[in-house]
């Protein structure tokens, strides 16, 4: 059985990356999670409300060292949504202005033409003087 710290083929762990190392800001995206005592494993919003709801039950039960650290976890994917929420907000507006900046194409309408004759005037040959 492998452990946990395996990885394999100079993957990182399930985790896409792009090029500047940052997960790509999806909402469907499943994270694998280590919290303070379970791995969970979801989207950012089902991670969020799994901690919060951690959170509240060590908070009920007493524990409120367990409550403070699953409630830290569930601050960090409730900041991730909100960056997920700014990214989609921003590529939507630049979409917007791209669409409204867009130069509309000019008509293709016939344009007024040259009309040449068929058959030019022929010319005579001019008498000698």
């Amino acid at each position: 059985m492998r452990s946990r710290h395996h990885r394999s083929g100079g993957s990182s762990g399930g985790t896409v990356r792009h090029n500047n190392g940052q997960i790509p800001l999806n909402r469907n995206h499943v994270f694998d999670s280590n919290g303070p005592d379970l791995r969970v494993r979801g989207t950012a919003q089902q991670l969020f409300e799994k901690y919060l709801q951690l959170g509240r039950d060590a908070s009920s039960s007493g524990d409120r060292v367990m409550a403070e650290a699953y409630f830290q976890h569930a601050e960090h994917y409730f900041r991730i949504l909100n960056a997920m929420t700014q990214a989609a907000q921003q590529s939507q507006q630049e979409r917007q202005e791209r669409m409204s900046n867009r130069q509309p194409r000019p008509s293709r309408t016939a344009s007024p033409a040259i009309i040449l004759p068929m058959n030019p005037p022929s010319r005579r040959p001019s008498s000698p003087p």
